[in-house]
């Protein structure tokens, strides 16, 4: 099993996301993106925030030649592209780790979005020739884990998020490169920043694993389990909820402690009120104030780092 596998069902059940809908203006804020797609709550499926016939933008589905790690045989994946419709080649580019429902109708709806921000945005299907459900709309998460997630590893992974850069740079010649993920896509985002920071300019993981070399999750971080941090050669964001019981808020200041020692450009932030998958407004995790917040230091960070 890849070791970028998350947990599930990881928010404390204490947590009800409707207590929080409502807390600062970055609920109003998150309302006020969706307007376009109808009046509609957020938290539960939804009208895309941004269409896929959006003027702004062009969006379809892709494939991918990414070779089997294995032997180097020729493999095909799926993947979805979107991009601003007036994209050349000096327009910044972001590659999405997906998370565990793989890519969904969410996880489309995030590549429109950084599209319409003025990003060429691909998103490799991870899943591409498993016997995984369709995601849209998915609660249910056992074959995601057992028929998915379980079959990835490491390599592979690597192999195929290099596929879909290789895909936005052969258009984007000179437009920087970042990566994103989610959930499990997270701690992919993040292992990139270590074996790929020759690709990437900008990384942003949200709520993805960041200890590594233990077997679980529990107890004090050692720092043995933080030791990749020496090797990050990316610009790191970070975005976790503190009500997340597998993702320990701990573990992510230990991180951030680290590499505030080691003098490298990063920003992780905890977020009190949310829980694991807040970002995610198909789901009954999404926490809005969180969410909005979030995805505003990540277009902040991107644009920082890629324009």
């Amino acid at each position: 099993m890849s070791d970028a596998v998350d947990p599930v069902r990881s928010t404390d059940p204490a947590f009800n996301r409707r207590t929080f809908v409502g807390l600062s203006a970055g609920a109003a804020a998150a309302a006020a993106t969706v307007t376009q797609a109808g009046a509609q709550e957020l938290g539960k499926p939804h009208a895309p925030i941004v269409a896929e016939n959006d003027p702004a933008i062009v969006a379809s589905a892709q494939q991918l030649s990414s070779p089997k790690v294995e032997d180097g045989s020729a493999r095909t994946i799926d993947a979805y592209y979107a991009a601003p419709k007036n994209a050349g080649p000096t327009t910044p580019c972001v590659v999405i780790c997906m998370h565990l429902w793989g890519v969904d109708s969410q996880l489309r709806d995030t590549a429109r979005r950084l599209a319409k921000a003025g990003y060429r945005t691909i998103a490799p299907n991870l899943y591409s020739g498993l016997p995984v459900p369709n995601g849209d709309g998915a609660t249910e998460y056992q074959d995601f884990v057992t028929k998915g997630a379980a079959a990835l590893s490491d390599a592979q992974i690597d192999a195929d998020l290099a596929a879909g850069a290789a895909f936005v740079r052969a258009s984007s010649t000179r437009g920087k490169i970042g990566v994103t993920g989610f959930c499990m896509g997270g701690s992919m985002a993040l292992r990139q920043t270590v074996d790929r920071g020759d690709t990437y300019a900008a990384a942003a993981m949200w709520y993805g694993k960041v200890r590594y070399g233990t077997t679980a999750n529990n107890g004090p971080v050692t720092p043995i389990a933080l030791a990749y941090a020496d090797e990050i050669q990316v610009p790191l964001l970070g975005s976790f909820g503190a009500r997340d019981t597998s993702i320990k808020a701990d573990d992510v200041r230990a991180l951030d402690r680290r590499l505030t020692e080691l003098g490298k450009p990063h920003d992780l932030k905890v977020y009190d009120e949310a829980g694991h998958g807040f970002f995610d407004d198909m789901r009954d995790s999404y926490v809005a104030s969180a969410a909005t917040d979030a995805y505003a230091r990540t277009l902040a960070w991107f644009a920082k780092y890629l324009k």
